[in-house]
């Protein structure tokens, strides 16, 4: 956004206001407190960086979602096998749509950088992406059968590997944090994969392959699941009956749970978190600014101080 269209947003928001009307009117007598043009200027500048953040959010996830769509399920399984000949350019194909995903990452990394947005702005945006993330493609994979299969947890684990190789190696500081924040979708992928399903025990399956899933969900991948290699769909007498006591001993404080993940669409900052993280720009951005000032004359007071 340029200087331009962040002054006309402040101006038409209020400071104009306070530059002009309340001080000009005929008779006016009050008393002002001098704190309370700098806290106003204060909410209004948290008003409008959430609305910017807000703006890029919404727009990164609108590039972000048909190719999540697209992503969910390995474009081989409705395809007959690829030849020998061809493996190599099928493995190269079925990464597109991630690939795709990591390129958008990227371009809007290098914007934010490029204008010296925060890093802790940065940092919150693009674990909330990933959170968006987790959550359309768990959501898809509990709505759709065919996706539950092992071919298809390798294909998301192919993909989801291909984020966390681009955390760690542009956005070293976000891995953990954006790891993390796909960890239902990760985990849901690692049952689809596992092998040897039928020596696999309740707890083993809950509490060291699915923590982050919940007992609804993870019931809904157990009997959604399709091995489409070997064509067996075998778990554990062990883990059936003890899968089935569980639901029996809390279905009364599950019972109005959604299986499904809601998407937190919310700030995830304060001013506070982003002016403690401030770098210092003024001698890599002072010539830029400096002409947006000059030809402003209300923000004349920014030149005065400076000289």
């Amino acid at each position: 956004m340029s200087y331009d269209r962040i002054y006309q947003a402040n101006q038409a928001s209020g400071l104009a206001y306070l530059s002009g009307q309340l001080l000009d009117e005929p008779g006016a007598s009050h008393q002002i407190d001098a704190k309370y043009p700098a806290l106003l200027f204060k909410q209004q500048l948290v008003d409008l960086i959430e609305k910017v953040y807000g703006l890029i959010s919404d727009k990164l996830k609108k590039e972000l979602n048909p190719l999540l769509e697209l992503c969910i399920q390995d474009p081989r399984t409705s395809q007959a096998k690829a030849s020998v000949t061809s493996a190599g350019l099928g493995q190269h194909n079925q990464l597109t749509h991630w690939l795709g995903i990591v390129k958008i990452l990227n371009s809007y990394l290098y914007l934010l950088i490029a204008n010296h947005v925060p890093t802790i702005l940065v940092h919150k945006l693009l674990t909330q992406i990933f959170s968006m993330v987790n959550v359309q493609l768990f959501n898809r994979l509990l709505l759709r059968r065919e996706c539950c299969s092992f071919s298809n947890g390798e294909h998301i684990r192919a993909g989801l590997a291909q984020l966390k190789h681009w955390c760690n190696d542009v956005a070293q500081e976000l891995a953990d944090s954006a790891w993390e924040a796909l960890r239902h979708i990760r985990q849901a992928a690692d049952f689809l994969v596992i092998s040897r399903k039928q020596m696999r025990t309740w707890r083993e399956i809950r509490n060291d392959i699915c923590p982050a899933l919940s007992l609804q969900q993870l019931e809904r991948i157990v009997g959604m699941y399709w091995d489409d290699m070997s064509g067996t769909n075998v778990l554990s007498a062990e883990f059936t009956s003890s899968m089935r006591a569980t639901m029996h001993e809390e279905s009364n404080s599950l019972s109005s749970f959604s299986v499904l993940l809601d998407d937190d669409s919310s700030i995830p900052f304060s001013l506070d978190d982003i002016a403690k993280s401030m770098p210092n720009i003024e001698d890599t951005v002072e010539s830029d600014l400096l002409p947006f000032i000059r030809e402003n004359q209300s923000l004349a007071l920014i030149l005065q101080r400076r000289d």
